[in-house]
């Protein structure tokens, strides 16, 4: 008797393709980590962004590539170019939103006038969609990694990106607009 994985079918040839793309990941995982470290300056984020690209392989249906070794390596390459990218709109971001100490304490004004951009900030998340306001929250107020929201939520790491751009632009618009209690 034949065993299943040596009969012929439509599922062996998945199977052999899948087996291929295994083998040809692993023999290339050293240099696609050592690629992506050279470029993101870091070998723990190289491992997960690598592992990333294998489960995004790993779970899409299966293409037939020529040269998978030197395709593999490319997308480690443009992996490592977008989370490079994230991370310099992340940083920008964070950078704005970092709040200077006054040398002078507390001074009244200062204090309202930090009470007054905390309702405008407020009211401006208030009227974000549901899901950009909950990941927004998620985010700055529990502490959740974009990956973590991803996950939770359902829906893609980018989404995750682009409704924080979102809520953090009504931020800032909201910080930019004048109000009519504004105080002087």
């Amino acid at each position: 008797m034949t065993p299943p994985e040596l009969k012929d079918g439509p599922g062996r040839e998945a199977r052999h393709g899948r087996a291929h793309f295994l083998q040809v990941f692993l023999s290339q995982r050293p240099q696609m980590e050592a690629l992506v470290s050279r470029r993101v300056g870091c070998r723990a984020t190289a491992a997960d962004l690598v592992q990333d690209l294998f489960l995004r392989f790993w779970r899409r249906p299966l293409v037939h590539v020529e040269e998978l070794s030197t395709y593999l390596l490319r997308s480690a390459g443009n992996i490592a170019i977008d989370h490079l990218r994230s991370e310099g709109v992340r940083g920008r971001v964070n950078q704005h939103w970092q709040i200077e100490p006054d040398d002078h304490g507390c001074e009244p004004q200062a204090a309202l006038e930090a009470g007054h951009d905390l309702r405008q900030v407020e009211a401006a998340l208030r009227g974000l969609p549901e899901r950009t306001r909950h990941i927004f929250l998620l985010n700055r107020i529990h502490g959740r990694t974009y990956a973590d929201i991803a996950k939770v939520m359902g829906v893609s790491q980018s989404a995750v990106e682009k409704h924080m751009m979102r809520a953090l632009e009504a931020c800032k618009a909201s910080l930019r607009e004048p109000s009519a209690g504004t105080v002087s």
